[in-house]
């Protein structure tokens, strides 16, 4: 992905934090500094980053829209990883691998809804696709109050193809359908796991599907079908956190 302007005060603070990818320049809006911004600036200036004042025009016209929170930055691309590089993480920390799977959640807003959970639910990284699915664009990283930043993120051509080969690995597939008799809450989400979640409406393909080893819904009430792909994907990846814990802390 080539170089690219992150908007917002959390994504160019974590980005700044997180020093995966190159900040070249920090933009902020001239005149008052209030102590978010004075944060930035102090973080930009001890890592070595230009800091340039920018009128609030010069802003929007850097970002293409007036979301910017009085303050963006230039940073090179971000930086995609290979599912060796998923799969090495958890060994790195001596635990058992727990990854999420997107298959085809195209809209921005929830892969960075879905990304800040999952870096506070402990998930070592996230699997999504090459073609029909959102990828870590600036509107994401805003979405995901600069988690993206921290998160191992893997795109792959072909998502069957990479659950066989997680599957070689010796890790669970759990995909989540709302038509599952087993629920969530009964099914036993410890040891090695990947959480594949689809699409709103769509759900998850029939192909990817048969690669799962089984099938979890989430109990609901009321009227309205079924939640959306950030809200599911946050309650399984949370009550996997929360057995996963349990058993830990049982031994």
């Amino acid at each position: 992905m080539d170089n690219e302007i992150l908007w917002g005060y959390h994504p160019v603070y974590e980005a700044l934090r997180a020093g995966r990818r190159t900040v070249f320049t920090v933009y902020v809006a001239q005149g008052g500094r209030n102590a978010r911004e004075k944060d930035v600036i102090q973080y930009a200036r001890r890592a070595g980053v230009a800091v340039q004042a920018k009128t609030a025009q010069q802003l929007t016209a850097l970002v293409g829209h007036r979301r910017h929170q009085g303050i963006c930055a230039s940073v090179s691309g971000y930086p995609m990883v290979t599912l060796d590089v998923l799969l090495a993480v958890a060994e790195t920390h001596r635990q058992e691998t727990f990854l999420l799977v997107l298959d085809q959640v195209v809209d921005p807003q929830n892969l960075g809804a879905v990304a800040r959970t999952a870096q506070c639910a402990g998930v070592h990284g996230v699997v999504i696709l090459k073609d029909r699915s959102a990828s870590p664009t600036a509107a994401a990283c805003k979405a995901s109050a600069g988690a993206l930043e921290y998160m191992q993120l893997a795109c792959v051509t072909n998502l069957s193809e990479a659950l066989k080969r997680l599957k070689a690995s010796g890790i669970w597939i759990v995909g989540a359908d709302q038509q599952a008799q087993e629920t969530v809450f009964q099914a036993d989400m410890t040891g090695p796991l990947a959480v594949v979640v689809g699409a709103e409406e769509k759900g998850i393909r029939p192909l990817v599907r048969k690669q799962c080893d089984r099938m979890v819904s989430i109990p609901q009430c009321g009227p309205i079908g079924s939640l959306n792909a950030s809200a599911a994907a946050a309650v399984i990846l949370y009550e996997t956190f929360r057995q996963r814990n349990s058993a830990s802390g049982s031994k």
